[in-house]
């Protein structure tokens, strides 16, 4: 029924494994990985920097809500403790946007999913990874679709440049976080 832009990050813990906990956490349903980044933290809080990476999912048989329930799942189990806004966390997995078989992009209010997600469009390290696995997105801000891209090219040289490749990747062998 759907397939669905995650946005996932981890700044506490082994911070690759825990991304990499995605990955194996959704099986079969992932349709691509981005490279994973290191970025500041965003929010104000004082913390460590985080790794961010965007996956692609897909699931004729889950609904925008089942992406939602699942990676909440996997936070659990990572540990995910929400004591502090925007806060250090194990692992953050949040849906970005959610769409029908059909590509019709799904739209919510509903505080527990608000799709496509509201901030989205001001986080350098969702579009920047973003990019790398879909270069065409379109994300919808305020009731119009707009190219992920050009969302990207509005935002602040620092934000932009706040978001750093790493050596890490979540899809083959490479070096061990250390």
């Amino acid at each position: 029924m759907s397939s669905a832009v995650l946005s996932i990050g981890s700044n506490l813990g082994d911070r690759l494994a825990h991304l990499r906990s995605v990955i194996d956490g959704f099986g079969p349903r992932v349709v691509a990985v981005s490279p994973v980044y290191s970025t500041a933290p965003w929010g104000g809080v004082e913390q460590s920097d985080y790794l961010n990476a965007v996956v692609l999912v897909d699931d004729p048989e889950l609904g925008c809500r089942d992406w939602l329930h699942g990676g909440q799942r996997l936070e659990r189990a990572a540990d995910r403790v929400r004591e502090v806004r925007w806060g250090a966390r194990t692992l953050d997995i949040d849906v970005i946007q959610c769409a029908e078989a059909d590509g019709t992009v799904c739209s919510s209010a509903d505080p527990e999913l608000t799709l496509p997600h509201p901030q989205a469009h001001k986080r350098a390290f969702v579009l920047i990874p973003w990019l790398d696995v879909e270069p065409d997105a379109m994300l919808e801000v305020d009731g119009t679709a707009l190219r992920v891209r050009e969302l990207l090219d509005g935002l602040d040289v620092a934000e932009r440049a706040g978001v750093r490749p790493t050596e890490f990747s979540l899809i083959s062998a490479r070096p061990a976080e250390g």
